[in-house]
């Protein structure tokens, strides 16, 4: 769940009315979503939404916000994405249709958590501990899940306390969360490899999301694989959108 995009929405049990949901910093002025729909293509050279010099995607029901590199570029993803529709500008098929693509990241899912929907991990024999951000035993956790895994859960970005969990007095599973403008808290989980499926990470991260909570923030989730996808909804998070990040050929 790397924190490549920060959303933050008004209401999250109606996400997609009410007003514009807006951007924090992805870009340097701040960008609302169209609640009428349709879609809004910027030229931000320092987007967080994407790598470096690449098209970055983010759509929440009918609208849609797109992030280009260069004002030439913005002119190419703006006309080919007048022929989609809405809905299908997260689907990577659909956008390689209409734009010569070099490579693709995602799509990734963006959920969302009302505190009534919150399904905390019930206290057991199971002890979550609080941290510093920068306890080097993260990084120690980081380096055992390797680099892919532990830059896309973006625990080393997390700006909260990190909430985790030991066997054998190594930590095993963090969770954490990077607060965004608008009160939201990007959500961070990562789980040693050996230690995964065993609902290790759900307990960090309802820790966090507790926290989150308590602070008035609203908890964002962002995941690509499906594992990641199922610890949110057991939470209780509502999948409202999806992210996808281009590198136009």
């Amino acid at each position: 769940m790397k924190s490549s995009v920060g959303i933050a929405v008004s209401n999250p049990l109606r996400p997609f009315r009410v007003r514009p949901r807006r951007y924090g910093p992805v870009h340097r002025a701040p960008v609302s979503f169209d609640p009428a729909g349709g879609v809004r293509v910027v030229v931000s050279p320092e987007s967080w939404m994407c790598p470096p010099g690449w098209v970055g995607v983010v759509v929440l029901g009918r609208s849609a916000i797109v992030s280009a590199p260069s004002d030439s570029a913005a002119a190419v993803v703006g006309e080919a994405f007048s022929g989609l529709l809405v809905e299908v500008l997260a689907n990577a098929e659909a956008v390689r249709s209409v734009l010569p693509v070099a490579e693709v990241l995602g799509p990734a899912t963006l959920g969302y958590l009302a505190e009534g929907d919150f399904r905390p991990v019930p206290t057991g024999p199971l002890v979550v501990e609080q941290v510093a951000a920068g306890n080097p035993e993260l990084r120690g956790l980081e380096k055992s899940a390797g680099a892919d895994d532990a830059d896309e859960s973006g625990l080393a970005e997390i700006t909260s306390p990190a909430f985790v969990v030991r066997i054998g007095g190594k930590v095993v599973a963090a969770s954490g969360y990077r607060v965004w403008p608008c009160r939201t808290a990007h959500l961070s989980v990562l789980t040693a490899p050996g230690c995964r499926g065993r609902g290790l990470g759900r307990a960090a991260t309802s820790s966090a999301v507790t926290h989150a909570l308590a602070a008035g923030l609203l908890p964002q989730w962002r995941a690509r694989p499906i594992q990641s996808r199922r610890v949110a909804v057991a939470l209780g998070f509502r999948e409202y959108g999806a992210q996808l990040s281009l590198k136009l050929a």
